[in-house]
């Protein structure tokens, strides 16, 4: 059992492929007498790729299906925001076991809304995410030397990196439409912390992309 989140959105129906292309900056030289040789550097940012099918007519293996306007203007607002946001993909075993999951921070590329008359009215959507790594911008202040001193003058760098806080809230009813994901960006400032409330709430919750209105879920 598979389970496709983007931002806050899950897809009506897994894709039937995924592909997680792990990326490189390594470099290979040719040195004189030795031949190549390979610098190994930092890793480069990660890629998804995968096909989103959008039924346009009620079918039963869709969950929660929805119009094509919702989903298109949910990756057009992905896009036109220019904010990263949460992919998950979560597998679980038809039993409920939680088997592992792809959690990235990513940004949409591209995507392309495909029609084909075989198909009816349903589209294909082709989404290319890419990892986002978060960074930070420096400052410099110049300390002037003292007046007579022969020293030299003193830079202070400094790393400004944006705040992030949660709200303190000790427990949280689940109401219709909720997932996890979306109750950890709310509560915990970010939707990737999801498992932490999972572990929490091992004995209400056998599956994390199962919970159910009225539940009381306990938060950290």
């Amino acid at each position: 059992m598979y389970a496709f989140y983007l931002d806050d959105m899950r897809l009506p129906v897994p894709p039937p492929s995924l592909e997680l292309k792990i990326k490189n900056q390594n470099k290979t030289v040719t040195l004189i007498h030795e031949g190549e040789v390979n610098i190994v550097k930092r890793p480069g940012l990660s890629e998804i790729s995968f096909k989103m099918p959008i039924p346009q007519t009620p079918v039963p293996y869709a969950g929660g299906l929805r119009s094509a306007d919702y989903y298109l203007g949910k990756l057009e607002q992905l896009k036109t925001e220019k904010k990263p946001f949460q992919f998950i993909c979560s597998r679980a075993l038809p039993s409920g076991k939680l088997l592992f999951d792809t959690n990235i921070t990513v940004a949409l590329e591209e995507y392309t809304i495909a029609e084909d008359a075989e198909d009816g009215f349903d589209l294909t959507l082709a989404i290319t995410l890419r990892q986002y790594v978060p960074y930070g911008t420096k400052t410099q202040k110049i300390m002037p030397a003292a007046t007579g001193s022969t020293g030299t003058a003193t830079v202070q760098t400094t790393t400004q990196r944006p705040a992030q806080s949660a709200p303190k809230v000790k427990t949280y009813t689940v109401v219709k439409g909720d997932c996890l994901w979306n109750i950890a960006k709310k509560f915990l400032g970010d939707g990737s912390k999801y498992m932490e409330i999972y572990r929490l709430n091992k004995d209400k919750i056998k599956n994390p992309n199962l919970i159910y209105a009225g539940q009381v879920l306990t938060l950290p």
